[in-house]
């Protein structure tokens, strides 16, 4: 690990906010890869790895992107909150925004969201996992883009214990595509592609955020908390209802706390 992070040092920012969310997308690819030993999903598990999901991000949000924006903010009391405060709410509005229009639907496949449109049930699905990966990407090069920018609070252990919790709760999110779509009479090899396809995004998100701090520094804290806002907009609205819909809420919820505990110690452990 300590071999990793010296490198992480050594390169272009941009370019270790690319290896990171490429390494991120591909534990989606891995989650997504289930989908060839098993037959259908298992109800118990799925629900226990969306809480794992919901941990891991709730911790992160708060660990990661928030107490350090709080932390590199000048100023004292409500001024030196205002730029999280600031941020998290745009982020959050910012989800809220993309959730009314762009067309997703569900795990379920109950109920379809954003602008009626004629796409296919698997296309909304997709779009649907793909609007929880932007905020992630955005906050693993943020973080990194902070390194480089020389912040207070921004660490490279702590960036790669991001990117590493986001991997993580990105294998669940992997198989929570791809099985649904298998159980709907989707091929294997499609449910798989399909099931990665929803990550690529984060290498994209990722370059951005990275980018957009270097080039702008002024904006770190704010596009921490952004970045905060947009994923607990995620877990509140999409993650957490999904585990409820059936009969393994406990289930859910010790995943839920697996997942906090593991990325609140592997941030603080790494930073």
């Amino acid at each position: 690990m300590d071999n990793i992070i010296q490198y992480l040092e050594s390169i272009n920012p941009i370019l270790a906010a690319l290896y990171a969310t490429l390494f991120t997308w591909s534990l989606t690819a891995l989650g997504a890869l289930l989908v060839f030993f098993f037959k259908k999903p298992n109800r118990a598990v799925l629900d226990g790895m969306l809480g794992f999901t919901g941990g891991v991000m709730i911790a992160a949000s708060f660990w990661s992107l928030l107490a350090p924006a709080i932390e590199m903010s000048e100023g004292d009391g409500f001024i030196k909150v205002f730029p999280a405060a600031t941020g998290f709410f745009l982020g959050a509005v910012f989800l809220f925004g993309l959730d009314k229009v762009l067309p997703h639907m569900h795990i379920n496949f109950k109920e379809a969201e954003g602008v009626k449109t004629p796409w296919h049930r698997t296309t909304l699905l997709v779009l649907a996992i793909t609007l929880h990966n932007i905020p992630e990407g955005l906050a693993v090069g943020v973080l990194f883009g902070g390194v480089a920018a020389g912040f207070d609070g921004a660490t490279i252990g702590g960036a790669v214990a991001l990117a590493i919790g986001i991997g993580l709760q990105n294998f669940p999110e992997g198989f929570a595509v791809a099985m649904p779509l298998r159980r709907q009479g989707v091929s294997r090899f499609k449910s798989f592609w399909y099931g990665q396809l929803s990550a690529i995004v984060e290498p994209i998100a990722g370059v951005i955020g990275a980018w957009a701090v270097i080039s702008f520094k002024p904006i770190l804290p704010y596009a921490l908390a952004f970045a905060a806002g947009a994923m607990i907009f995620v877990v509140v609205e999409e993650v957490i209802p999904e585990t409820q819909q059936d009969k393994y809420t406990d289930i859910a919820t010790m995943g839920f706390i697996a997942g906090f505990i593991i990325m609140m110690g592997m941030d603080v452990g790494l930073s």
